[in-house]
């Protein structure tokens, strides 16, 4: 893995995406350290004790990599693109329009992306409006003044810059698919993550329970060995092409498989579950903040350590996992393709009954797979109700980590492939 990295810093054309990409993420964290205009500065470390690593408003300052805690520029992070992509993929399941848009290649995969930044600017805009007015319910709890002239001017002055930051996120993001290496947007909430690793390692440090302190660098050790495994588990479907005559020539059979993995959803499943679930427990902090009874319930019953919590994002990560597994990979185009290449599966009809069989082994596949994300989603929660012990990180970070890590250096490892070099995979 270090040679690879090595290696791609000796290629000029890799070395100036690896350090587009870095220039960028760089520009990122920066923009996580510059205060919103309107914002009190020497205020905000007097409210940050309401972003809790174990609260909603801690869950999500971690994914916006201690942005929202700092009432930065970039305080709303990624989160409105990532749910925006979320309705809008669901809106393609139930609506015609823009089921019939994703099947017409380039150009309806491009207006698909043009309403989802647009869906993106206004979830970001209903989302700053709510932050705003949270956070000068914190003043009178701290006894500071954060927005000082608070006025409809000020208040529109800090909603559109938190908007403008996000949509420069969602474009720094795009800029880093195109011009980078590995998916820009996973990458920027990686980046957050990663950021908020020396608060963690303080957090662990200073825990009192002393076995904690002991086991805690094995379990952790454990959880990354049993994520890279699952997510480089596949299952090898052999595939036999025949003799084909093109032209004058004749091109002899081959044989070679069709790679199935585990957990063919990746971490995305993981980022949708922990945006929805976020929304609710989102609404019940701002609304609980006038002591009604019913955004009070939302937001304890939303708690992330709470139990029904961890039910319902265990559910939607195995609902997400097959539904993003059916949209990235169809057995029934994946068999008419194997059909007019001239390939077909040992002991398995072209056509409808290899799509079939596909179909089978998949579901198969994936229930495992879906079931080991729950699980790891799930773990840190279950161990600090059951030892009272802190993790800074939740199962979801760490998934996302690895997960963004691992692709990353397989499209790291695919560039350098290109150009007949010898990597870690082989």
């Amino acid at each position: 893995m270090i040679t690879t990295i090595l290696g791609a810093f000796r290629i000029g054309e890799i070395r100036n995406k690896v350090l587009f990409t870095f220039g960028i993420l760089a520009l990122y964290r920066l923009g996580a350290y510059i205060p919103a205009p309107g914002i009190n500065a020497s205020a905000v470390k007097a409210i940050q004790t309401n972003f809790g690593g174990n609260s909603i408003l801690g869950f999500l300052n971690l994914f916006s990599g201690g942005g929202l805690g700092r009432i930065a520029i970039f305080a709303l992070g990624i989160m409105p693109y990532i749910t925006a992509s979320i309705i809008l993929q669901l809106l393609q399941v139930v609506v015609p329009s823009l089921e019939k848009l994703s099947k017409e290649g380039e150009v309806g995969q491009a207006r698909i992306t043009q309403y989802t930044r647009y869906l993106t600017v206004g979830l970001a805009f209903a989302q700053s409006i709510g932050y705003v007015f949270l956070f000068r319910s914190f003043e009178q709890q701290a006894g500071v003044t954060l927005i000082q002239n608070f006025n409809l001017a000020k208040v529109f002055l800090i909603v559109v810059s938190l908007t403008a930051g996000t949509v420069l996120l969602m474009w720094m993001g795009e800029l880093i698919t195109q011009r980078g290496i590995g998916n820009g947007i996973s990458l920027l909430i990686f980046a957050s993550i990663v950021a908020r690793i020396p608060h963690g390692l303080q957090s662990w440090w200073n825990n009192p329970d002393q076995v904690f302190r002991v086991i805690m660098p094995f379990i952790a050790l454990g959880v990354v060995a049993a994520i890279v495994f699952v997510q480089e588990g596949q299952r090898r479907i052999p595939i036999q092409y025949a003799k084909r005559v093109i032209g004058r020539r004749m091109t002899q059979g081959s044989q070679t498989y069709l790679p199935l993995r585990v957990n063919m959803a990746g971490v995305i499943p993981v980022i949708f579950a922990a945006s929805l679930m976020a929304i609710p427990a989102t609404l019940g902090q701002l609304i609980g903040q006038n002591r009604t009874n019913f955004a009070t319930d939302v937001q304890n019953f939303f708690n992330p350590q709470g139990w029904h919590y961890v039910l319902g994002e265990s559910l939607l990560i195995i609902v997400f996992t097959y539904f993003y597994t059916a949209v990235t990979f169809n057995p029934v185009d994946q068999a008419e393709n194997l059909r007019k290449y001239g390939g077909f599966i040992p002991g398995v009809r072209p056509g409808r009954p290899t799509a079939e069989f596909l179909d089978r082994i998949l579901a198969r596949l994936t229930f495992p797979g879906a079931l080991f994300l729950a699980a790891i989603a799930a773990l840190p929660t279950v161990l600090i109700n059951q030892t009272s012990a802190n993790f800074f990180f939740g199962g979801t970070s760490i998934l996302i980590v690895i997960g963004v890590a691992l692709d990353t250096m397989k499209q790291l490892e695919a560039q350098l492939m290109m150009r007949n070099y010898e990597g870690f995979l082989k």
